[in-house]
């Protein structure tokens, strides 16, 4: 087994390289208050064994897990949870009401990511979902807390990137554990003004007005950080917001933009236009990498979101249709 790369990021806050890809794109994070643990999304089945190291190296077993709370049902972020369930006895599977039925009985969970990613590719990156009992699943409701040995954790509603997206505040580190709410911020693309943020409109509920909508909930809190999945811990969210409201505008207006000019090579041109879009910011953002370089690391970026504008595209053409 590959050697888990974790790291402590707060009180008792741990990341965990996921090992999805490439080094650094995808974490999880291990929580513990009171003994007690519990782990924010999951990464895929292939990163179980990485997170059962880390307990160890921690001084815990399995049965010290109390909670597995994916933030969204994505595959990136909770495609291990029911491996990871299987292993730990103790653990209740915490997730949002939309999801749950979609770890419950994962069939359509697999299907869809196998039309996105084909089968070989489904396969390489996500290996196999298992099924959670449904009496071991706990529906999140908003305004829910979670008591982890005496720590709070406070989960909110919060769809915009998916319909079944929340977010958990830790009232320890006054943080948010933001899954993809908060945008993605690669540390490779790091310019010296900071984190180069933007929006994940990955298919298939991309919501603009939603979204801005979730971003208020989130800094009505006056959070102090935030924990991304994609990638880590953020300081300072008031100075960066506007950077991530900026990036969902400015996705949804290319693609209405592309939309204009009708065809039936939009979802190509769609997925150029996304390309040019993420590079360029990246480069005036004073990224240190090569536009070549930078075109790499947010290859599969640049296809999800491309594929989820289309989508949302579509939905806005059959809302008017049936208008």
């Amino acid at each position: 087994m590959t050697k888990p790369h974790y790291e402590r990021l707060g009180e008792d806050v741990w990341c965990i390289d996921t090992g999805l890809y490439r080094p650094r794109l995808a974490g999880c994070y291990l929580v513990r208050g009171g003994g007690r643990l519990a782990c924010i999304d999951t990464g895929t089945a292939h990163t179980v064994p990485l997170l059962l190291a880390v307990l160890a190296d921690l001084g815990h077993g399995p049965e010290d897990l109390d909670y597995v709370i994916p933030t969204h049902v994505h595959l990136d972020h909770a495609g291990g949870a029911g491996a990871l369930m299987q292993r730990c006895p103790r653990a209740r599977l915490a997730v949002h009401a939309k999801g749950a039925p979609h770890l419950i009985d994962p069939a359509r969970l697999a299907a869809g990511a196998t039309a996105v990613y084909g089968e070989a590719g489904f396969a390489a990156a996500f290996g196999s979902l298992t099924p959670v009992p449904d009496e071991r699943v706990l529906v999140l409701e908003d305004g829910m807390t979670l008591d982890l040995g005496g720590r709070t954790l406070t989960f909110i509603d919060t769809p915009g990137h998916a319909n079944h997206h929340g977010c958990l505040y830790d009232a320890v580190t006054r943080a948010w554990f933001t899954g993809d709410t908060f945008g993605i911020a690669y540390p490779e693309l790091r310019g010296p003004a900071g984190p180069y943020l933007f929006a994940p409109t990955t298919p298939v509920a991309f919501d603009p007005d939603a979204w801005h909508a979730s971003l208020d909930r989130l800094m009505a809190a006056d959070p102090q950080a935030l924990y991304l999945t994609h990638y880590g811990r953020l300081d300072h969210p008031a100075d960066l917001v506007d950077t991530l409201r900026h990036s969902i505008r400015a996705q949804a207006s290319l693609a209405l933009a592309i939309a204009q000019g009708g065809g039936h090579d939009r979802p190509q041109r769609l997925q150029a236009a996304v390309g040019r879009h993420l590079v360029e910011g990246a480069v005036a953002h004073g990224c240190p990498l090569t536009e070549a370089e930078i075109r790499r690391v947010l290859e599969v970026d640049i296809d999800l979101n491309a594929q989820g504008l289309e989508v949302w595209l579509v939905r806005q053409e059959r809302r008017r249709a049936g208008a």
